[in-house]
């Protein structure tokens, strides 16, 4: 099942569940005033279920605008959770390599905030690139939904936009390439209803393309990623409370070469096989 938020014109947000591949069905004219809440499900089975049984409107999905699917939540990224992400950041970095070779392999995992709810950017609108940045690319990520207890409770796709000659000149200098203006896109559907072992045998794709030429394109797998998805949520929630919940994003494994560095009017794909496709634009900011 995959669920997302939408709006119809220019309305106030909705909650809707895929009909299929075309339609959304909207269930917030059932009671269901935010994903939030819903997510917050003790039974949320039967209760979709019992959503089920009732009549729906139903949306092409041409005609509809799909939103973030966050309503309160923050977002939060890991770090070095792929060899090849691991590999990539020692070669970037000018005077820190051997800090990302020591966190790969260390129990406690690197952590970070990414966004809050209202800078998330939307599926098919512009993600950012940093006007005072070089070397500016997509890091492809599973994301994990957390609700406020803790529980993964979905998974969607992100793009944790990131400025790599600003990172590669100091560690300290992650906030400033990591969080800013349109660095961070989600959607467009949370999946639920489904456990780790089968999320890990999905597969991630990324497609950059620059007009009519694909200037770069890769894949991995979510099976590639070190560390279990409980693991990552424990150290989350250690000394912290969400009580909207929180997605946080798991690492990239797709690292583009030194030669590739998005530029305005570029359109940056990623797909996840068990999820759908986030694709989204790109503007200097």
């Amino acid at each position: 099942m995959k669920l997302c938020r939408f709006q119809t014109a220019n309305g106030p947000p909705r909650v809707g569940v895929l009909a299929d591949e075309t339609s959304v069905l909207d269930i917030t004219s059932a009671g269901v005033a935010s994903l939030e809440t819903l997510l917050e499900t003790e039974n949320f089975t039967t209760h979709m279920n019992r959503l089920a049984g009732q009549t729906q409107t139903r949306y092409g999905l041409r005609n509809v605008k799909l939103l973030p699917p966050v309503d309160k939540q923050e977002v939060w990224a890991a770090g070095v959770t792929y060899q090849r992400s691991k590999t990539a950041r020692m070669e970037e970095s000018e005077t820190s390599a051997s800090i990302y070779d020591k966190v790969y392999d260390a129990p406690r995992p690197e952590l970070f905030f990414k966004a809050v709810p209202e800078k998330v950017v939307a599926p098919n609108d512009a993600v950012g690139i940093r006007k005072d940045a070089t070397w500016n690319v997509p890091e492809p990520e599973l994301a994990l939904v957390f609700n406020s207890k803790a529980r993964i409770v979905g998974y969607t796709i992100g793009n944790d936009m990131s400025s790599r000659d600003i990172e590669g000149a100091n560690p300290l200098y992650l906030p400033q390439a990591k969080v800013y203006r349109q660095s961070c896109a989600l959607g467009p559907f949370v999946k639920v209803g489904v456990l780790e072992a089968e999320v890990r045998t999905w597969t991630i794709h990324l497609r950059i393309q620059r007009g009519t030429k694909v200037i770069f394109q890769g894949e991995t797998s979510v099976g590639q990623i070190k560390r279990k998805f409980e693991e990552l949520g424990t150290y989350l929630f250690k000394s912290q409370v969400f009580p909207h919940g929180v997605v946080l994003l798991t690492g990239t494994g797709i690292v583009p070469p030194d030669n590739v560095s998005l530029q305005a009017a570029d359109s940056v794909r990623i797909s996840i096989s068990g999820i759908g496709v986030l694709e989204n634009t790109v503007a200097v900011v």
